[in-house]
């Protein structure tokens, strides 16, 4: 028996009640009608506690759930943001909206005047700091303090304090506004060609819990049957007829109002790729007629409108290019050297940037018609060259010229970033440190040099001992160099056409050091990698050259042993990656990333393959003097996918998953991987 104190006040039983009430699958098919609205009524009862009823005045009822009926074909995803009114916020599906309660906590001790008059205090107490100030940098300062701590004061007044902020107040049912989220389904559902639509609303009331429910009948959907075109430039309506194939809108589609933007985003990015600097959407308009053709058939008219000025529209061809590669130096009493390289007009006060590389990247010419989408190639890959602050272009239409101009602002040469911080992971917690050193431009060829370090300790469990744990340390150092451009005989031709894949070059030495109780291990390495990207969602990369020197010292007589059972037992990988070793692989990988991966609120895909090649060289050459030197070499083939993706349910909710899988196959006289190949 469960016992109330009042109406309004839920005792320990009934807020176990509230916990239980979702785990539980209640069968009431074979209940009398009246046991049924009896059963829920004893629901809404226990349940009122834990969706805060108790904040409702006496004439008013909790909006408890909503939801919609439809046809299948009907995105009701869609029609779920268009609600005028929304429930609480409940706690993983269950009849419990915490939020409710953390937003009348904090009302409990809220006082707006108390905001109110703090504001007055801010203003005066900067004001006067203000006046006593002579320097403008500070002014600026006091001004940018004072504004940022008014805007939080001002969200306290409008929004109340910061647990009513995180909260959120009791949703009162407001039937007025059922009309309003009726009239949003109908526009949608007209929105995409059901213009016969009917939408009702169903309220149910138990006790203080209302639900709605909205049943859809969208109606049969109109069809495009007929598509008509009004341009009177015939420049325009060739470039637009021609391309009729990438059409957002055509014959035998429904009728949907977004593909006519969509429509109308494509012609306006098609005619500014062909030269039409200052073509508007707002000359495209599309005129729909639904009488003409029939039953439930809509005739659709594309009209691109002249300008008021003229009876055609403008190609822009661009005249000349100039690129001020230090925009926002100043240098007083200095002008900046003018130099042209491949007709484009370098403008700097010092020639710190090689105009060869820079020109790699500029995908507009002299004598070509205005691209919008070369324009923006440029600007991305000239970012891309991690150089530059910001990449502006503007185009002067001024004296009956079309000139480009193209302004870049110069990161610091020099840059240095450090970081500390506490590791964790299957061991003890211990420090490390990482720094981290880059010089930009560091040959004058838009080369960047990279020059990184870390040391770290962690205490660890030894593998020869259950008792003790030992500290173990590992340390490394890797410098590199960051080519803009493929390190390779080529043509300048063939140069200028791979500008626009983001071609580079990384050259890198590195050194890397283990000390744990057990044994001390150290590996020198050198790669050169060749990385390239096709349409941003693409990146490709190739090692031409990964070569590693492996030294390891075993430490203890026990360790030793146990390499030696595991040999017993057949064990030869684990062996053999304690051995003085040289390893050398070429690597080729790709990296598919269409979607912008993680972003929120939209289905992405991300997949990286990799495929890897061991000791290749060795299948051509001999490997005698490696064999002198006392070094194990290794021949081997492994691949690697990983794999992800993430699916939102809801606005809230998302499903997510990985595969990461690989295989490795070793064909040399000792069927072993090194150490570092190993899957994990």
């Amino acid at each position: 028996m469960i016992k109330v104190k009042s109406a309004r006040k839920l005792t320990a039983s009934g807020i176990i009640s509230c916990l239980l009430v979702p785990c539980v699958r209640l069968k009431t098919n074979y209940l009398p009608k009246t046991n049924k609205y009896f059963l829920l009524i004893c629901l809404s009862f226990f349940l009122s506690g834990c969706l805060g009823v108790k904040h409702l005045k006496n004439d008013e009822k909790l909006l408890y759930r909503q939801s919609i009926r439809a046809p299948k074909g009907i995105n009701t995803d869609d029609l779920d943001n268009l609600y005028a009114q929304k429930p609480n916020r409940k706690l993983f599906g269950t009849p419990i909206a915490p939020l409710v309660g953390i937003y009348y906590w904090g009302k409990k001790g809220y006082n707006q005047e108390k905001y109110v008059r703090k504001k007055e205090k801010i203003e005066k107490k900067f004001e006067s700091k203000i006046a006593r100030t002579q320097s403008q940098k500070k002014i600026n300062n006091l001004r940018f303090r004072k504004q940022k701590k008014l805007d939080k004061n001002d969200s306290y007044i409008e929004n109340g304090n910061l647990r009513m902020q995180w909260g959120e107040p009791v949703a009162v049912f407001d039937s007025t506004v059922l009309k309003t989220t009726e009239d949003r389904f109908k526009d949608y559902l007209f929105s995409k060609g059901y213009f016969n639509n009917h939408v009702t609303t169903r309220t149910l009331s138990i006790g203080k819990l209302t639900n709605v429910t909205y049943r859809i009948e969208p109606g049969p959907p109109f069809i495009i049957d007929t598509i008509l075109y009004k341009i009177s430039d015939t420049a325009v309506f060739k470039l637009v007829h021609q391309s009729a194939n990438g059409s957002f809108v055509k014959k035998g589609l429904p009728y949907d109002q977004e593909n006519f933007s969509k429509e109308r985003e494509r012609i306006d990015l098609l005619l500014k790729d062909h030269g039409y600097y200052d073509f508007s959407r707002q000359y495209i308009e599309f005129d729909v007629d639904t009488s003409s053709e029939g039953h439930h058939k809509v005739v659709a008219m594309l009209i691109i409108k002249d300008p008021s000025n003229r009876n055609n529209h403008k190609q822009f061809m661009i005249d000349s290019i100039n690129f001020v590669a230090d925009a926002g130096v100043s240098s007083p009493g200095k002008e900046r050297n003018q130099r042209s390289y491949r007709h484009i007009n370098f403008q700097q006060f010092e020639n710190q940037y090689n105009r060869k590389v820079l020109s790699q990247r500029v995908f507009i010419a002299p004598g070509n018609t205005y691209s919008r989408s070369n324009t923006f190639a440029t600007q991305r890959q000239l970012a891309n060259l991690d150089a530059f602050k910001f990449v502006n272009i503007n185009y002067d239409t001024s004296d009956g010229h079309f000139v480009a101009n193209i302004f870049t602002s110069p990161l610091n040469r020099y840059e240095w970033t450090n970081e500390f911080g506490v590791n964790v992971t299957q061991g003890y917690p211990g420090p490390f440190y990482n720094v981290n050193f880059k010089k930009r431009n560091i040959f004058r060829g838009l080369e960047n040099f990279d020059l990184n370090g870390r040391i770290g300790f962690e205490g660890v469990a030894a593998a020869t001992s259950d008792q003790n744990v030992y500290r173990s340390t590992e340390a490394g150092a890797n410098a590199s160099i960051t080519f803009p451009q493929f390190l390779w005989p080529l043509k300048e031709s063939t140069r200028i056409w791979l500008g626009k894949y983001n071609p580079k070059t990384r050259v890198s030495l590195g050194y890397t050091f283990t000390d744990r109780p057990e044994y001390r291990r150290a590996a020198t390495s050198f790669t050169n990698t060749y990385t390239w990207q096709n349409k941003r969602t693409t990146l490709f990369s190739f090692t031409l050259t990964n070569l590693s020197i492996i030294n390891s010292d075993i430490k203890t007589d026990e360790f030793q042993q146990i390499l030696n059972e595991q040999q017993d037992l057949g064990n030869f990988s684990l062996v053999n990656s304690f051995k003085p070793s040289f390893v050398n692989s070429m690597i080729f990988s790709i990296t598919w990333n269409p979607n912008d991966y993680g972003q929120q609120g939209k289905t992405s895909v991300f997949i990286r393959a990799q495929a890897e090649s061991g000791g290749t060289i060795f299948n051509f050459i001999d490997t005698k003097p490696v064999d002198d030197q006392g070094l194990q070499t290794f021949k081997y083939l492994r691949g690697n996918v990983d794999l992800r993706q993430i699916t939102p349910l809801t606005k809230v909710t998302s499903l997510a998953f990985r595969l990461n899988g690989g295989v490795a196959y070793s064909y040399a006289s000792s069927p072993s991987l090194p150490y570092e190949k190993f899957f994990f």
